[in-house]
């Protein structure tokens, strides 16, 4: 605690908020797996456990559009304990008896988990913007991958933690345990978070929530597209894939899909230097637009990979670990921008709406990610994954060639 007391009051908001972060991560990727696997041995469909992230994924896009324009008027604090809050209630509503476990029932408690975990990450990401001075974009750069990347190893780590909580504690053991852990958190966050950060000087005017900038305009539209790509494979059919047609067990599937965010997540903090700030450059459209060109060809050569003679679990899973490597340095690089072309008063007002398009690709993934598998399989997943990487790559084709505010 003394070590902490002698931090700068930046460092100590940045620390508390990415503390807060990890920790709703730890769940989130816990209860994803939780749901998938559990649901998954009761005899859902692929489209059925599809369905039953459709208002988590929903209700995702509302919340990033209206959090932003809360966060400003409120508050980023507040909205980020708002989110704690109600993931707490969403796990506590999945430890009813199993008969009460119904779709409905399920797609509402994933209603709330997404808007929670959407609070949370605007609250999260648009924080950085006001910690660090404009002029010390590298520094930008930086904070924004470490939070990333740090948080998709925690939800690596959370997707291993739902499987092992599954198999050791069934599934209403598991997300009470998680429910009680996370409300300790949400506690100290009340206490600790400083208050009124990211409050706009001026109140913003609901219209406000549409973002006037046409780099982020643009940016968002990308982000739509490729995370559309990630999910369409990586939500449903990868994991009923793994548990179906490979025969992997709970530990096996959560372990290696663990294995895969931690990587990736790695990947994601360091993708300062793999994208050149070491030789004092920042990335800019350009590099948005190469990157994701990079990617575009792989889904669909695992794909074709997956039709020759070859074992069709080497292709999958190492063409997976090489999706995830240059979808980290993606996802990073897009992070960056955002928080770099957002302004910072009411900077969660850009933020926001940026991640209202992240939302609404994940419900386009997600979606497709089940319907497709259940209709046509893995492959015509994986092909649509290209197609999604390369309109991506595109719309970047139009960002600013140069950081501009």
């Amino acid at each position: 605690m003394h070590a902490l007391a002698r931090l700068s009051p930046e460092i100590r908001q940045y620390l508390l908020v990415t503390g807060n972060y990890w920790a709703f991560t730890l769940t989130d990727g816990a209860l994803r797996m939780l749901v998938v696997l559990h649901f998954h041995s009761l005899g859902y469909t692929p489209l059925q456990i599809a369905a039953l992230f459709l208002f988590y994924e929903i209700f995702g896009v509302i919340t990033n559009l209206v959090g932003g324009y809360l966060g400003a008027r409120v508050g980023l604090n507040r909205t980020m304990n708002i989110g704690l809050g109600l993931q707490v209630a969403a796990l506590l509503m999945l430890t009813v008896p199993a008969v009460w476990l119904t779709i409905p029932w399920v797609m509402g408690a994933q209603a709330l988990s997404g808007i929670a975990k959407d609070l949370n990450k605007m609250s999260a990401k648009s924080s950085i913007k006001l910690l660090v001075p404009d002029s010390q974009q590298g520094t930008l750069y930086k904070w924004v991958a470490i939070l990333t990347g740090s948080k998709n190893a925690l939800k690596g780590v959370g997707f291993f933690m739902g499987g092992a909580l599954l198999a050791l504690l069934g599934f209403a053991g598991a997300v009470l345990v998680m429910a009680a852990v996370l409300t300790l958190i949400w506690l100290a966050s009340l206490l600790l978070l400083k208050k009124d950060m990211g409050k706009a000087k001026a109140k913003p005017k609901f219209r406000d929530m549409l973002s006037k900038s046409r780099a982020i305009n643009i940016l968002s539209a990308a982000r739509l597209f490729l995370f559309g790509a990630r999910d369409v494979w990586f939500v449903v059919a990868l994991p009923v894939y793994l548990s179906s047609v490979f025969d992997w067990d709970f530990w096996r599937v959560g372990g290696f899909l663990a294995i895969w965010v931690i990587g990736y997540g790695i990947v994601q903090s360091f993708a300062p230097a793999i994208t050149g700030k070491a030789s004092g450059r920042v990335p800019d459209g350009r590099a948005a637009f190469a990157w994701a060109a990079v990617l575009a060809g792989l889904p669909a050569a695992i794909a074709l990979g997956l039709d020759t003679a070859l074992s069709a679990q080497w292709v999958l899973l190492g063409g997976l670990l090489v999706f995830g490597a240059l979808f980290a340095v993606n996802s990073s690089l897009h992070s960056y921008l955002i928080v770099s072309y957002a302004k910072a008063d009411g900077v969660s007002l850009d933020v926001g709406f940026y991640y209202m398009s992240n939302a609404l690709g994940r419900l386009l993934g997600t979606l497709l990610s089940g319907w497709v598998y259940q209709a046509y399989g893995l492959a015509a997943c994986l092909w649509i994954s290209s197609a999604f990487v390369l309109l991506a790559a595109l719309i970047s084709i139009g960002l600013p060639r140069h950081l501009s505010r």
